[in-house]
């Protein structure tokens, strides 16, 4: 795995996505989902969700690192919370 040059952030986030696609697993198994309608123009599952949020959340960290000078955390914290909408609303 050196020749990949893993820093701490990378790590973690590969991490989290992994333990993210694991718990909606566990979690459809136990309590497979139904589709809804929520604010977005289409019928979706938890699945459908959570990977809309995140193909958006690599969107905004692109925006922001591409077009702002801001700080990458900030695109974290809008992210995070970005998903937890789309996932209870979405």
């Amino acid at each position: 795995m050196s020749w990949m040059v893993w820093t701490l952030p990378t790590a973690v986030f590969f991490s989290t996505i992994a333990a993210m696609l694991a718990g909606m697993t566990a979690w459809e198994v136990i309590s497979p989902s139904v589709e809804r309608k929520g604010f977005l123009p289409i019928a979706t599952t938890r699945g459908d969700r959570l990977f809309i949020g995140l193909l958006s959340a690599a969107y905004i960290h692109l925006a922001v690192i591409g077009f702002t000078p801001l700080s990458i955390w900030l695109a974290l914290a809008v992210s995070v919370a970005w998903l937890l909408i789309l996932m209870r609303w979405g």
